[in-house]
């Protein structure tokens, strides 16, 4: 039997070193390194999209990889597809980092620098292994567990507080769960968390409860999401502000792609500040949305969110959605001017002012019981599908008459676009 195995080599020199033993293993049949974690989870997650079979039977990962951390990546390649037999390639072969490396989800460790023998050992295990659970599946025994490529996570995050973060959050998830997809919203605004109020749901469980277990089984992630009567999973923040310092950035990534490989999507509310949890989730995330409203203070906030993630190599400007929350067409401030200010990329359609739609609503907590008439539940739920959110294009809302793409909006030159381009550099 041939064995596939992908190796996950971000250095070049290391990369043709480990390429060129595995040649010489019998019956093996290595394909080219990947550089990085996010081409790694994007290959396997295009050859599950077509069977299991198509996945490799080893994956190696250099401990060296990035931009996420080599155990970080093995859990979620273990979460997302756990037919592969994950082995770490790392310098420290001690049994510290041996009982984290197997309690992350990896079939093996290899000791640096590289012996033919010990490399030959670990493949074939972990590769007989991935044969017998491909096997297993095959039978229909682990309907339970996840195969295939992973639900998207698209995290929404504000410029500053009251731009309307958790309301979009919200409107993105229930849309995507009538057009049919199975969806998880999260509250990751640890500390001052609204979607339950919004929502009108009250529950014991909070994602603080997950941030210490190692191992998330679909038991355990069932008995801290709360199943909502719209159709949502909801895993809330803690009702204890507090509590949201136990969830820290490993936390996040093992929660989200938990809940990643259990939902078709996942979207995130991350509130307005930046914590290593929600950084961490806006790292992993297929769509990052930033909401702004179109006045001078919270544009620079959104300037400032967007640089703050770069320095932090969180996300690069040009891969950050912006949403453009209570626009009008008397706006001095245009989404074509946001997106040049912040370089990111403004989506086609910008949710109206309409605040006096949503009041009603709001203030009794039910926001999924918003009119379908309403502009800006129409404008959301266009914007879900621009995103890429919905499972077919036609379940989206037809746009609203004033949903005038972003790159053709005028621009005046006096007022506050003009006090935005004096500090356009700063």
């Amino acid at each position: 039997m041939t064995t596939r195995i992908l190796p996950a080599v971000g250095d070049p020199d290391a990369a043709r070193a480990i390429v060129t033993l595995l040649s010489q293993l019998p019956a093996a049949e290595p394909a080219a390194p990947v550089p990085d974690a996010t081409t790694l989870l994007d290959t396997l997650a295009r050859l599950a999209a077509d069977s299991i079979d198509e996945l490799p039977e080893v994956v190696l990962v250099h401990e060296r990889i990035g931009p996420v951390p080599a155990l970080e990546l093995i859990r979620e390649v273990a979460l997302r597809f756990p037919a592969v037999g994950v082995v770490l390639v790392s310098s420290d072969a001690g049994p510290g980092l041996f009982s984290a490396a197997m309690d992350s989800g990896a079939r093996g460790l290899i000791g640096l620098p590289l012996s033919y023998e010990e490399l030959a050992a670990r493949v074939q295990a972990a590769a007989q292994w991935s044969v017998g659970v491909r096997r297993h599946l095959g039978g229909g025994a682990a309907a339970d567990v996840f195969t295939g490529p992973g639900g998207r996570v698209v995290t929404v995050t504000g410029a500053k507080g009251g731009v309307g973060t958790t309301f979009t959050a919200v409107q993105f998830a229930l849309a995507a769960a009538a057009s049919g997809r199975r969806t998880a919203l999260v509250d990751l605004d640890l500390q001052a968390g609204d979607v339950g109020s919004y929502l009108d749901v009250q529950f014991r469980r909070s994602i603080a409860d997950l941030a210490g277990i190692q191992d998330i089984s679909p038991r355990v992630l069932q008995d801290a999401v709360y199943e909502d009567a719209s159709g949502l999973a909801l895993l809330l923040a803690p009702a204890d502000g507090e509590r949201g310092e136990e969830v820290d950035d490993r936390a996040a990534r093992h929660i989200v792609g938990a809940l990643r490989s259990r939902y078709e999507l996942v979207v995130v509310d991350c509130g307005t500040q930046v914590t290593g949890a929600n950084a961490a989730a806006v790292e992993m995330a297929d769509v990052a949305v930033l909401v702004t409203t179109p006045d001078v203070v919270a544009v620079r906030a959104a300037k400032r969110m967007v640089r703050m993630w770069e320095r932090l190599q969180v996300r690069k400007a040009e891969d950050t959605a912006m949403v453009v929350n209570r626009w009008s067409k008397h706006t001095e401030i245009q989404p074509a001017l946001i997106e040049k200010i912040t370089k990111t990329r403004a989506t086609r359609t910008p949710v109206p002012a309409a605040f006096k739609e949503l009041q009603a609503v709001v203030d009794a907590g039910r926001v999924q019981d918003l009119d379908n008439r309403s502009t800006v539940k129409q404008a959301l739920w266009t914007l879900a599908g621009e995103l890429g959110l919905l499972s077919t294009p036609d379940t989206a809302t037809p746009p609203p008459a004033h949903a005038t793409p972003g790159a053709s909006l005028a621009v005046r030159a006096t007022g506050p676009v003009a006090r935005l381009r004096r500090g356009r550099e700063g």
